[in-house]
């Protein structure tokens, strides 16, 4: 009997958590940790002792994940843990505990369901010989393909010198590195109208943007690869403005690296996540198909709830749809296809 090949799928930016983790609120007496609750068939995520998140079984069962992207002929899911769990506000040998728990739960997934999942895992950035120690665990021992940071990490920017030796191990190691957006700037002069998640994400992205390319960190590490998502955020759409402020005020804004950072659009990897059709079209323009991947914030309200559907309505030639879809995400992952493909898919 002949089958007919499909096209891979890969979501590149998809949140998991284990069902419980450690309850460090109470073991360090700190009410910051998020603590899951369990009552009624509801999942609630409670941090400084306020609710903070209800979620879905979908946020933790991986067969559920598996039937519900096969929905939308989506194989694969590159998981990520949600960055409320981050903690680099707390020492960093605390948040350590909860990082190598979360980084063994999805380890395990990685193992159980090798066809359907990938794993990027997550490291103490607050304490950056922890971490370079924990992401090298997680590359040589757990096998997962990279790890998960935020935009900045308290005081810290991407470019802070104290980060340089993580990301120069990230080059080292081959690891994928997504930036994600958290502790958004603002959130407290915008507490109404979800201001945070809609305006300060964006900026977020940018703001990590700008110090990576700014900073000099992807110039003096040109086989380091960082995918930011949510489309890189507000980066693409105001490069022009921070090109020309490249230009006109060098005194102020090249002073760590003279490079235009418009060339950096082609460092840069981003997932689809933008939620319109011609800003699609506009990030693909802008940087061309290579650096353009599948990502939708999955299982969240902000993220594309039918997988795929963004890149399907640009009508884009096969070619194109299987960088998006597969091409990308297999070349910052620094994976092969077969780990994937089984035959009736191209």
């Amino acid at each position: 009997m002949a089958y007919t090949a499909r096209m891979l799928k890969i979501d590149t930016h998809a949140h998991i958590l284990p069902r419980d983790w450690p309850n460090l609120a109470a073991r360090f007496g700190d009410e910051r940790f998020p603590v899951m609750t369990h009552s009624d068939d509801r999942h609630r995520i409670y941090k400084d002792g306020r609710f903070f998140r209800e979620v879905w079984d979908s946020a933790f069962d991986p067969q559920m994940r598996i039937a519900d992207y096969a929905r939308f002929g989506v194989d694969v899911q590159v998981i990520s843990t949600v960055p409320v769990l981050f903690s680099y506000w707390a020492p960093g040998y605390q948040a350590l505990e909860l990082h190598r728990h979360l980084n063994d739960h999805m380890a395990g997934i990685c193992r159980d369901y090798p066809r359907h999942y990938a794993g990027i895992g997550t490291v103490p950035l607050q304490a950056p010989d922890l971490a370079v120690r924990e992401l090298e665990r997680c590359i040589d021992e757990l096998g997962l393909q990279g790890v998960q940071v935020g935009s900045h990490c308290n005081d810290w920017n991407l470019d802070a010198p104290e980060l340089f030796p993580f990301f120069e191990a990230a080059a080292d190691l081959g690891a994928a590195v997504l930036v994600h957006p958290w502790d958004m700037m603002g959130m407290a002069s915008m507490p109404k109208y979800w201001l945070p998640w809609l305006v300060g994400m964006p900026a977020e992205q940018a703001r990590a943007a700008c110090c990576l390319a700014f900073g000099g960190v992807l110039e003096r590490l040109p086989k380091l690869r960082v995918m930011l998502a949510h489309g890189g955020g507000s980066f693409p759409w105001t490069v022009g403005r921070i090109e020309h402020g490249f230009k006109m005020r060098p005194d102020l804004v090249a002073t760590d690296n003279p490079r235009n950072p418009r060339e950096y659009l082609h460092r840069f990897y981003f997932d689809s996540c933008v939620h319109d059709d011609q800003a699609l079209r506009w990030l693909l323009e802008l940087t061309g198909t290579q650096q353009v991947m599948l990502g939708t914030d999955y299982p969240f309200p902000l993220g594309e709830q039918e997988p795929g559907s963004g890149i399907e309505a640009l009508g884009l030639s096969d070619a194109d749809r299987a960088r998006l879809f597969h091409g990308t995400a297999l070349e910052w992952l620094g994976l092969p296809k077969q780990r994937f493909a089984p035959d009736t898919i191209a």
